[in-house]
Parts: C-alpha cells; sequence; structure tokens
C-alpha cells in the first residue's frame, strides 16, 4: 500500500466498554500526571452514576410490574393493546390513507371489470345460443330424443334433453337379462 492510501484506513483500536481510556492514548498524546487523576476520578464518578441509573430502572421495573399485576393487566393483555395502538398509529398514517384509497379504487375498478366481462360472456352465450350451428345441434338432439324417448312434446330444457339421451343409450347398451332357472 502506498503511503497516501493508508492515511485513509484507520487501524487505531476503538476502546471497548469498561477499557480505561487512558490505556488506550497514543503515544503523541501524553497526559500529565494531573490530567490522568483527573480523567480516572470522572471516569469513576460516571461508573457510579451508570451503575446507580441501572438501580433505578431496575426498581422502576419491578414497580411497573407490581401495578400491572395489581390492575390484572397480564402479558397477553398488553400485546393486545399494543397491537391495537400499533394499527391505531399505521391507519393515521398517510402512507396508509393513500394507499387505502388506492387500493379502494383499484377494488372498485376490478370490479366494473369483472362485471364488464360477466356481460360480454354473457353476450356472447346468448351469440351462441342463437347461432345455426347450435340451432342444427338442438334440432339433433331433439330428433334424436324424439326417437329414443317416445313422443313428448318439443322444446324441452337442453339439460332434459342430454339426461334423457344419456338414459336411454345406457339401457340401450345393457346385455337383456337371462332368465334364471330355478333347481327342482
Amino acid at each position: 500500500m502506498e503511503r497516501s492510501e493508508q492515511g485513509l484506513l484507520r487501524t487505531d483500536p476503538v476502546p471497548e466498554e469498561g477499557e480505561d481510556a487512558a490505556a488506550t492514548l497514543g503515544a503523541t498524546e501524553t497526559l500529565s500526571e494531573e490530567e490522568q487523576d483527573e480523567l480516572r476520578r470522572e471516569l469513576a464518578k460516571v461508573e457510579e452514576e451508570i451503575q446507580t441509573l441501572s438501580q433505578v430502572l431496575a426498581a422502576k421495573e419491578k414497580h411497573l410490574a407490581e401495578i400491572k399485576r395489581k390492575l390484572g393487566i397480564n402479558s397477553l393483555q398488553e400485546l393486545k393493546q399494543n397491537i391495537a395502538k400499533g394499527w391505531q398509529d399505521v391507519t393515521a398514517t398517510s402512507a396508509y390513507k393513500k394507499t387505502s384509497e388506492t387500493l379502494s379504487q383499484a377494488g372498485q375498478r376490478a370490479s366494473a371489470a369483472f362485471s364488464s366481462v360477466g356481460s360480454v360472456i354473457t353476450k356472447k352465450l346468448e351469440d351462441v345460443k342463437n347461432s345455426p350451428t347450435f340451432k342444427s345441434f338442438e334440432e339433433k338432439v331433439e330428433n334424436l330424443k324424439s326417437k329414443v324417448g317416445g313422443t313428448k312434446p318439443a322444446g324441452g330444457d337442453f339439460g332434459e334433453v342430454l339426461n334423457s339421451t344419456a338414459s336411454a343409450s345406457a339401457t340401450a347398451t345393457e346385455p337383456p337379462s337371462e332368465p334364471t332357472q330355478e333347481s327342482p
């Protein structure tokens, strides 16, 4: 590595929690004995304050738990309240409102599109039913029905025609039953 590149990458150690700050000072930053004593006193004072705050926090958490116990608030109820509050906060945001409006509009457009598609399909099915090919097929089925099923009034339901044709063809394909002989 060149000398100019070494300046970009720092290799100085970062002091860890609890590490003596005075011990991590470089050789170029020498402190007087007086400054080191002052820093040690300040360090001891800050550590003592942290210890005190930790004790106060623990006492407050214990008091909080006792109050919740007396009020009958359990973890599940607390979770439900947190979720409800969180949902309320989310629904109050402008992003949620914009998204909700957009989805609502998209839903309305999709509904209109499906309605339109349904209308088109209905129209196409009516066109197919009124087509000459379908009429010819329907006439052939009617003729087959009258030949197989006997005389019934024409113009019956198409489903009935298919069902009767199917049942008639099923009975026509069954072999005749053989007479059974009884033993004397």
